[in-house]
């Protein structure tokens, strides 16, 4: 192994995971995650009321917003008010459509679900964060419609985590922090359910491609990462 991983840690560890439940008092459901340097507060909200072209269905819908605020990076960002650039509407678009596989808005009914994630500091990771995130932040607003006899049982088919891989001098490192990402030559975000199943891979080769032995190493770290991340959302879940 020629690169040497800034933190020390080994090529298949994550960094620290933490989820600070409950962080805010409004919310249906709330989470402050945790990934390294990485912090994303999560927070799923509901309403009483559906999309137009759901009206009559009695189906539900889940959607997603993602923001940074301006102080979560070394150089304050821009807040993003009317017109949002095109790398925070692919997070958030990709943040709820992989929520969404994880609920049956059937048995959900007529109610919309938004979850928000605000990155309060990047040190990158942070739409893997927001989706293993806002897992656990929908899963606890779940958990307050059900304890409050709104529904009888939960439309959560099965727990949702992501994390990054790159390949770094032909490496397959798995979690990458900001220094690593930069280095990448090979960058990948994977999503998967708890039974590792697909939900979403996002792979580009920045200044290099990559092998198919490649690609199932980095598959291979993704799995390995995401069984570590759920074993962790069902941990923290059952407390509450």
């Amino acid at each position: 192994m020629s690169w040497q991983r800034p933190d020390g840690r080994q090529p298949n560890q994550l960094r620290p995971v933490n989820f600070e439940l409950n962080y805010t008092r409004f919310s249906a459901g709330s989470v402050l995650a945790h990934c390294g340097e990485t912090k994303v507060l999560c927070t799923a909200s509901i309403e009483d009321r559906v999309p137009r072209f759901l009206l009559g269905s009695g189906q539900g819908w889940l959607t997603a917003e993602y923001r940074m605020l301006p102080g979560a990076t070394q150089e304050r960002q821009r807040r993003e008010l009317l017109k949002l650039s095109g790398r925070t509407q692919e997070i958030q678009r990709l943040v709820g459509r992989s929520l969404r596989s994880c609920i049956d808005l059937q048995q959900l009914g007529e109610r919309s679900i938004t979850i928000d994630c605000d990155v309060l500091q990047a040190d990158a990771g942070t739409r893997t964060t927001s989706i293993t995130g806002g897992y656990v932040a929908l899963a606890l607003a779940i958990h307050n419609l059900i304890k409050q006899g709104e529904l009888i049982k939960s439309p959560l088919r099965f727990p949702v985590a992501a994390i990054s891989v790159g390949l770094i001098e032909g490496e397959a490192f798995l979690d990458l922090n900001y220094p690593e990402d930069s280095q990448a030559d090979i960058d990948f975000n994977v999503v998967m359910t708890g039974n590792l199943d697909l939900i979403e891979v996002q792979g580009t080769a920045e200044e290099n491609s990559f092998t198919r032995s490649q690609l199932n190493d980095i598959l291979d770290l993704a799995e390995m990462g995401i069984k570590e991340l759920v074993a962790l959302q069902n941990q923290v879940l059952t407390i509450t």
